[in-house]
């Protein structure tokens, strides 16, 4: 028998989507307004880590690492799996970061 348990977790953070080797003008091109010189935010659903936070900036395991939802979410997983699965048969089945009420993504490791 298998049991998924759910946790959910909120928490404010900006972020950035920018590419430090293009132009601004290429950014904006690329990424649209969420590549604003002045950051923008967002209330996500899940980690406290990160609260109150610039994901670009302040979180260690983002350092050098594109700050989309989707990579956030991928290196949340990487975070999570070794302390959740140091208990004997619990795994970590997936992360679903919710950005917005509409859009998030959702990570089931490797």
């Amino acid at each position: 028998m298998m049991i998924h348990i759910t946790r959910k977790e909120h928490f404010n953070a900006a972020h950035r989507m920018y590419r430090e080797e293009w132009s601004e003008e290429k950014n904006a091109e690329v990424f649209g307004k969420c590549a604003n010189p002045n950051w923008h935010g967002h209330n996500y659903n899940l980690f406290e880590k990160l609260d109150h936070k610039n994901i670009n900036k302040d979180v260690p395991f983002m350092a050098g690492k594109m700050a989309s939802t989707e990579l956030l979410c991928i290196e949340i997983f990487k975070q999570l799996k070794a302390p959740i699965e140091a208990y004997p048969g619990v795994f970590l089945h997936s992360v679903k970061l919710y950005e917005t009420e509409n859009n998030s993504a959702e990570y089931f490791g490797d």
